[in-house]
């Protein structure tokens, strides 16, 4: 049996700024529907991920906005992601070098903070 993580959640306190947010750098907005005055639901997801975000209003996730500091995800090369961030005007923390990778860290407007790794080249190793 195959398991594969698709979603997470990311809780925000302003769906369209988040939504923005994502958007400038580099998320695609996969849905985005308001089913009624009190549930919207938002997925979105990094270009090349099979694994998507999502938020909005009404889904029942218990974390408060600022709290989703958990979310790591693989990027071919720190420097560069760095670099597109601070590009879109995000603001960027590393790049630190340590034995398991390269590290850069980001946040969203919430705060909710997010760690790119830059796996180490493992068959180079001798």
């Amino acid at each position: 049996m195959t398991w594969k993580i698709e979603l997470i959640f990311v809780p925000v306190s302003d769906v369209d700024r988040a939504k923005d947010f994502y958007e400038k750098i580099g998320f695609n907005p996969d849905h985005d529907q308001q089913v009624n005055d009190e549930l919207r639901f938002v997925q979105m997801t990094p270009p090349g991920s099979a694994c998507s975000i999502a938020f909005g209003t009404g889904l029942g996730v218990d974390l408060q906005p600022g709290q989703q500091n958990t979310i790591q995800v693989v990027v071919p090369n720190a420097d560069e992601a760095k670099a597109q961030l601070e590009a879109a005007g995000v603001a960027a923390r590393g790049v630190d070098e340590l034995g398991w990778g390269r590290f850069v860290w980001f946040d969203d407007p919430d705060g909710n903070t997010w760690t790119l790794q830059e796996l180490p080249d493992y068959g180079a190793q001798g």
